[in-house]
């Protein structure tokens, strides 16, 4: 697959057709704007749903974009299930799914009560979110979570050079990133402590040195939901940023349909793709099928043009590295409930979705699995034990000449990857 930088006229119309919406206008496309209304009438199950993308989008080859999609009006599958009208949900009750939710779905019940305590999670972001602790301390508390605070030594915010006090300066568009993150952080690892990094800026190299930072502060999962078009300057920075032996770091596949990004492309990563979640009446209580709206909206998936495959990934359709490894909920119209209070869209509980959703979902649920080897590259865990992962085998995020690299089938697919959580067998080495 041929890839561009964000800066060239090929590259900025690439991001412009990730920010839009299926139903926006040619004059949206050239001014940048991003609402629109999203509806998957192929499917009617699946609610129709507005929303709108957390933050702008790149203006240079180095910048990455985060990867958050908050549902703007239209009714979500959390809604429908409970009996909420989409007139009845406002900004003081959460209308998405919730740490019980998302436990359930991906068979983590009983580990979650249990596992996780003194391990860290660590959330990497650009731009400061001022409310973070105390949007934390909103969330965990409505869902009768421990809290998780700078005085009990459970929360830490961090400058990327590690400095309490000299923090980046606030943007609301990452603050509503970095709530989702430490939301989906805190539902599905609740014992887990929480290191939040913020790079002083959205560049790639500014972000990186942030991951640096969260490894030398002691963090062994890392959570990545931004990305960007490839360059010939990725290879450096997995060197410079991403081998980290013994860390698992995970990073959001991209939400602008088939197509590949950095740093999900790097071959230190977990890549993480994005699915439709919805309750049924399967034994699991819960189907998946790919998340898409269409060929320009979805999880994103590919082949890398620079990044080396690792020896662990063996599908043949890429020469190259192959997004995704494995993926989690991201659909909007089936998100999950995000508490948020900065900026002009911070008014309280939000549905979010995105492949930012989950990137900190998978961070998660390897820090449930237990503390990586020294020396291990905890990307390739899922490859060894595909049989304690959810397969799925249904959507596609648009159109390619190799079949699985952007539709689902039994076993490996660019989409889901190998598939989504089913315990955590998957995510130990």
């Amino acid at each position: 697959m041929r890839t561009t930088p964000s800066n060239s006229p090929a590259g900025r119309r690439r991001w412009r057709r990730i920010g839009s919406a299926v139903t926006a206008t040619a004059a949206l496309l050239l001014t940048g704007l991003t609402t629109a209304a999203h509806a998957d009438t192929a499917r009617a199950s699946t609610p129709k749903v507005t929303w709108t993308r957390s933050c702008a989008l790149p203006r240079h080859q180095d910048e990455m974009a985060c990867d958050a999609l908050r549902v703007t009006g239209g009714r979500t599958a959390f809604q429908q299930q409970h009996g909420i009208s989409a007139q009845a949900a406002d900004a003081t009750s959460p209308s998405g799914y919730g740490p019980a939710d998302l436990r359930a779905a991906y068979g983590l019940t009983s580990a979650s009560a249990s596992n996780g305590a003194g391990r860290t999670i660590a959330i990497v972001d650009a731009y400061d979110d001022p409310n973070a602790e105390s949007d934390l301390a909103a969330y965990r508390s409505h869902y009768g979570l421990p809290a998780c605070t700078t005085a009990n030594g459970c929360f830490k915010k961090v400058g990327q050079t590690g400095s309490t006090t000299s923090l980046p300066a606030p943007n609301s568009g990452w603050a509503a990133e970095i709530s989702l993150d430490l939301d989906m952080a805190s539902a599905v690892c609740p014992n887990c402590h929480i290191l939040l990094v913020e790079a002083k800026s959205a560049t790639m190299t500014n972000l990186g040195t942030a991951v640096n930072e969260a490894v030398s502060l002691g963090a062994r999962y890392v959570s990545n939901s931004y990305g960007g078009a490839e360059s010939s300057s990725d290879t450096a920075y997995d060197s410079a940023y991403f081998n980290h032996p013994g860390v698992a770091i995970t990073v959001s596949a991209g939400d602008g349909g088939y197509g590949a990004e950095y740093p999900a492309a790097s071959r230190y990563v977990t890549s993480v793709g994005g699915t439709r979640l919805t309750a049924s009446s399967t034994t699991r209580g819960w189907t998946e099928s790919v998340w898409s709206t269409s060929s320009t909206e979805g999880t994103g998936s590919g082949c890398s043009a620079y990044d080396a495959k690792p020896a662990w990934q063996t599908d043949t359709g890429c020469a190259r590295r192959t997004i995704a490894d494995v993926s989690a909920v991201a659909d909007p119209a089936t998100g999950v409930s995000v508490y948020d209070t900065y900026g002009a869209d911070g008014q309280g509980w939000a549905t979010y979705g995105g492949t930012s959703a989950s990137a900190p979902i998978i961070a998660s649920v390897y820090a449930l699995a237990g503390t990586p080897s020294s020396g291990s590259y905890p990307a390739r865990f899922p490859y060894a034990n595909t049989s304690a992962l959810n397969d799925v085998t249904s959507g596609s995020n648009g159109t390619c000449t190799t079949g699985y690299l952007c539709t689902a089938r039994t076993g490996y697919d660019g989409p889901t990857g190998w598939g989504t959580p089913q315990g955590l067998g998957a995510f130990t080495g």
